[in-house]
């Protein structure tokens, strides 16, 4: 039981970094970061 505790966490955080690095590896950082952008100019009323 206790190695669970300590083995989830661990697979946890290498599945996320395995997304992140294709999200980075497919260009995806650009599309996020526009959306993002967009968002924050529609909130503030100019987009």
């Amino acid at each position: 039981m206790k190695r669970r505790r300590i083995l989830l966490p661990i697979i946890v955080l290498l599945v996320s970094v395995a997304f992140i690095a294709i999200g980075i590896f497919r260009n995806e950082v650009a599309v996020v970061l526009k959306k993002a952008v967009m968002i924050c100019l529609e909130c503030i009323g100019i987009g």
